[in-house]
């Protein structure tokens, strides 16, 4: 397994890839868990060449405190990507993938203002833009990303569209721990109290009531809200359980289910 820290190194690297050789990347912030390990699975499975990036993303964090606060577990991620089979990653600081400080940015002027967008802002112009600079960097036939973060899937798929990249992102299903609470590099943050706590997000958010009944509940329950909202057939909702913030999004149920 490669580790690569430089964009010249990586683009050795790539270069030497013969085209007849299907790449997949699995861009990640790290502290990876069982739904990354989902997603290299699946990487692994439809491409002859698996790699990951492992990036925290200073561009898409509004709270500087987040960014502070992000969990870095560096050397069990490269244990489990070389356990995994991952065969490169990619490990780059801030002035590999931003030499212009980011003076240029991608940015989507509709759905990236809802929901996370709403309350994050500048949060999906950062996505994008270090999403953009990954995948013309790896070039990949393939990209794969979680459904949890189902407003920023929904925005790369978009995004990959309008500008004609010749890439198919692929989208794979929430893994959810035991007691349902999708599983988050976040979670690491929780306490024994609040990871507890945590447990009932997902069961209220099943809750068969509209979405403005599922909030209150919610904050019934001691959650601050950030959002409940109906969008495209999801339900996708924001809370802060202590000083973590949550998201999470199901299918709606249909009429008579």
């Amino acid at each position: 397994m490669k580790l690569l820290t430089s964009i010249g190194g990586w683009q050795d690297w790539r270069n030497a890839i013969p085209s007849t050789q299907s790449l997949g990347l699995v861009p990640t912030m790290g502290a990876l868990h069982a739904g990354h390990q989902s997603l290299i699975a699946r990487c692994r499975q439809e491409n002859d060449i698996c790699t990951i990036s492992l990036f925290v993303n200073p561009t898409q964090f509004n709270d500087k405190n987040d960014l502070t606060n992000y969990p870095s577990t560096f050397e069990a991620d490269r244990n489990l990507c070389e356990a995994e089979g991952v065969d490169a990653i990619f490990f780059p600081d801030y002035n590999e993938l931003y030499p212009d400080d980011y003076r240029y940015r991608v940015s989507e002027s509709e759905v990236s203002r809802m929901l996370c967008g709403a309350h994050r802002p500048g949060h999906f112009d950062g996505v994008l833009s270090v999403v953009m600079k990954l995948l013309n960097l790896a070039r990949p036939q393939r990209a794969y990303f979680g459904e949890k973060d189902w407003q920023q899937l929904q925005l790369v798929k978009g995004m990959v569209d309008a500008f004609f990249m010749p890439v198919t992102i692929v989208g794979c299903p929430t893994v959810r721990d035991t007691d349902q609470l999708a599983l988050s590099s976040r979670n690491l943050r929780l306490s024994k109290v609040h990871r507890q706590k945590a447990a009932a997000f997902p069961r209220l958010l099943t809750t068969r009531v509209p979405a403005e009944e599922v909030a209150h509940l919610l904050e019934a329950d001691g959650f601050e809200v950030d959002y409940v909202q109906d969008f495209k057939g999801r339900r996708c909702a924001a809370i802060h359980c202590g000083e973590v913030r949550l998201i999470d999004n199901l299918p709606l149920y249909e009429k008579g289910e």
